[in-house]
Parts: C-alpha cells; sequence; structure tokens
C-alpha cells in the first residue's frame, strides 16, 4: 500500500491516479492524500503528486505525542546497529501540530540513536511538513540512509509512511525552461499538467503493457503541439507520439524540441510531427489516445467584459467543435481523449464554461467518468488567473 500526496488541487492529483490504477485501488485521504493499493504504482510517472510513500504503520485515535513515541521507538531499535549517517525528514499532514512540535519528536529519536552511537542528521523545517522542494534537494526517499516519515492524519486514522520520493522539480523545471526552443504566447503548458493529461488520457501505464504484453507503445496524438509539451512528457512515459500543429513555427519549435529531448535523454523517439488545421487535418492511424491543450482564446489580466467574453467563447467553441467533429470521423469508438478547454474566471472562482462542454453527446462523445472526483473538479488555475484548463475527460461514442 501506498501514499500519495497531492499537489495543490488535488482533485486532479487523484483523477490521474484513478485513471493509471483503476478506482477499486484508489481511495481519499483526508483531503490532499490518496491510498494506492496496487503493485504497479509507479511515482516517477506522476504529474499530480508532490510526494508517495510506502505505508509502514496504521494507528487510530493516537495522539501526536503518542504516535511520535510509536516512531522513537520502532526507528531507534530498526536503526540501533547501522554503521551509516542517516538524513532524516518528519512531514505532518493533517495535524493540528506546530513545526516545533514535530521536530521535537525527531530530536528526541536523534538523541535517541546518538547514545547508541548511530549518527542523524535531522532536517530543520519552519512547517509541519517539508516543502517539495526541501526534500527533493536532500534526496530523501531514494537511499537506505535518507528518509522522510511522511505522518499523514485523515479523522482518527493516522497513517505513517516511509518516503520513495518526492516531485522531481528540478527535471520539470528543465524540461520547461531549457528546451531550445520556447513562445510565450503558446507552449505554456506546464509540464506537470502535460504529464498529468498524457496519464489521465491513457490510462495503463505503456511501458508495463510493453514490457508484459510484446505489443508496440501506444500512439499518443496532440492535434495542437505548439512548442511540443505535451509530446515531451507522452514521450518520456513511453508513449509514440505524433503531434500537429496549424502553425509550422510551431511545427518546427516541437520538433527542435524533441530533437533536444532525445539528446538530453538519450531516446530514440517513434515520433511524428505535421503541419495542419486541427478542424480540417487527416491523421495517420493508428491513434491509441488523443491529448491536448486546444485553442484557449486571447489571455486576460482581468475578467472581460460581457460582450467580448460571448465573442471570445463563441469562437473557442467554433474551434474546438470543429475539431471533434473533423477527428471524431478518424477515431475508432472507445478512444480515450483528455483536452485542455478554457472556461473564464469571473474573479470570484465562478467559471463562465464552454457550451460543448454540456454537450459532448452531440458530438459523438461521451464522458470518462470517475470515482474519486466530479468532472466539474477538473479545473487547472492559479490564484487570479482568468483563464483557467477544464480537462475534458471522454471517449469517443
Amino acid at each position: 500500500m501506498h501514499i500519495a500526496i497531492l499537489g495543490r488541487q488535488p482533485a486532479l492529483g487523484i483523477a490521474e491516479l484513478e485513471r493509471l490504477y483503476g478506482a477499486d485501488a484508489v481511495s481519499w485521504f483526508g483531503a490532499d492524500a490518496a491510498l494506492i493499493d496496487t503493485d504497479r504504482f509507479n511515482f516517477n510517472a506522476l504529474g499530480g503528486s508532490q510526494k508517495a510513500g510506502e505505508v509502514v504503520a496504521t494507528f487510530h485515535k493516537k495522539s501526536w505525542r503518542d504516535v511520535g513515541d510509536l516512531i522513537m521507538k520502532q526507528y531507534s531499535e530498526l536503526w540501533r546497529d547501522v554503521d551509516f549517517k542517516i538524513t532524516l525528514g518528519l512531514s505532518a499532514y493533517g495535524w493540528n501540530v506546530s513545526a516545533r512540535e514535530v521536530q521535537k519528536t525527531g530530536i528526541i529519536l536523534k538523541k535517541k540513536l546518538r547514545d547508541q552511537n548511530v549518527s542523524l542528521r535531522l532536517i530543520p523545517n519552519d512547517l509541519p511538513a517539508l516543502s517539495t522542494a526541501t526534500s527533493h534537494h536532500n534526496k530523501l526517499g531514494l537511499s537506505r540512509n535518507k528518509v522522510e516519515l511522511l505522518i499523514v492524519r485523515a479523522n482518527d486514522t493516522i497513517i505513517v509512511a516511509e518516503s520513495i520520493g518526492s516531485q522531481n522539480i528540478t527535471a520539470l523545471a528543465a524540461r520547461d525552461q531549457a528546451r531550445p526552443k520556447t513562445d510565450a504566447f503558446v507552449g505554456m503548458l506546464p509540464p506537470k499538467l502535460a504529464r498529468m493529461m498524457v496519464n489521465m488520457a491513457y490510462g495503463p501505464d505503456p511501458e508495463a503493457i510493453r514490457r508484459n504484453s510484446g505489443d508496440s507503445a501506444p500512439v499518443i496524438l496532440d492535434p495542437f503541439c505548439g512548442t511540443g509539451v505535451l509530446l515531451q512528457e507522452a514521450a518520456l512515459l513511453a508513449f509514440d507520439i505524433y503531434g500537429s500543429d496549424l502553425s509550422q513555427k510551431m511545427v518546427s519549435y516541437t520538433s527542435a524540441n524533441l530533437e533536444w529531448l532525445e539528446q538530453k535523454y538519450n531516446l530514440d523517439l517513434n515520433k511524428r510531427v505535421d503541419e495542419g488545421d486541427a478542424m480540417t487535418h487527416q491523421w495517420l492511424p493508428p491513434i491509441d489516445a488523443v491529448a491536448a491543450e486546444a485553442y484557449l482564446g486571447q489571455p486576460f489580466s482581468a475578467p472581460p467584459s460581457p460582450a467580448k467574453l460571448r465573442e471570445v467563447r463563441g469562437n473557442c467553441n467554433h474551434i474546438i467543435t470543429s475539431f471533434l467533429e473533423n477527428i471524431g470521423r478518424q477515431v475508432t469508438p472507445d478512444t480515450p481523449f483528455c483536452l485542455a478547454v478554457p472556461a473564464w474566471n469571473n474573479g470570484n472562482d465562478r467559471f463562465t464554461h464552454l457550451p460543448l462542454v454540456n454537450e459532448l453527446e452531440r458530438y459523438g462523445y461521451e464522458r470518462i467518468e470517475l470515482k474519486n472526483v466530479r468532472a466539474e473538479q477538473l479545473l487547472y488555475f492559479r490564484p487570479g488567473q482568468v483563464v483557467a484548463r477544464e480537462l475534458l475527460l471522454m471517449r469517443k461514442a
């Protein structure tokens, strides 16, 4: 059993987990964590989880002091004969405790181990839980001598897990900022969101499927590929990749960025990138899943006037529905989609949606229903952002 600490928008993280491992294997644990019961769990494939750990203990109706005493007893015994220095981080989630109380548990354990001639370095923190950056830069969970304990409470149940790593923010930033070709007006899709969208679109881990069955890799299509952010994440997840874009400039940018990715990660990608208008283009089969950020319209720094919103909304709706009608004639039934479309925030986290969101059946699609999250929760946006991304998780009917 594993537990994942979900990201800033936990509904997206648990949706990704459910699509990868199935509704029966994934469940909420409190408001910001999820339990995953599968032998296929692969934290490194995720975009929507900040940390994950293997569950080592479960308690009920225990105080922080009681849990701390149990941890100190367990780990002072476990580490009493080690011959290496241990680096330890403690992170408490769902507790009404101070950072000082959490650190006190670690300090007492450190003293107990010192009495046993075992050296322990305790990672300091100003908050009850270590930040993802702190965990990542200290490489916690990546070796037997660099340990982070995730101590997560939901109601009266407490889970203690040993971290298996934290989100690799260094690699994500490099893929976002170090690519040779970028554009301030397109290609702004964050790599971690692109990764979530690929996972939500296809579901099961393609590398595991190919390894177990010997089949070729499935093909992910991005018909609005921009500078290729989504295609690069799909490639790193072991998909064959197929992109197209209306702009020849974007096609050349995507091609250059994918060549950079191949060199950086020593890959030999099975890839294709075409110039083509998504409303009319003819793609080559096979297409196993579609994941894309569709046309989002113009950016806004403040909520637009009603007249302007009607204009932009109508234009986006026309382009995206035309695309759906076009590609719907080319893919087989049950082909899954994860499509990011615009939704406009009025400033109070109330959103205006595209008309097509409630008319998918009209265009030959049906929603993929999830157990742990409602469709309207699949919104990605930052505080103050006017144009949000609404993720449409659906399949060709």
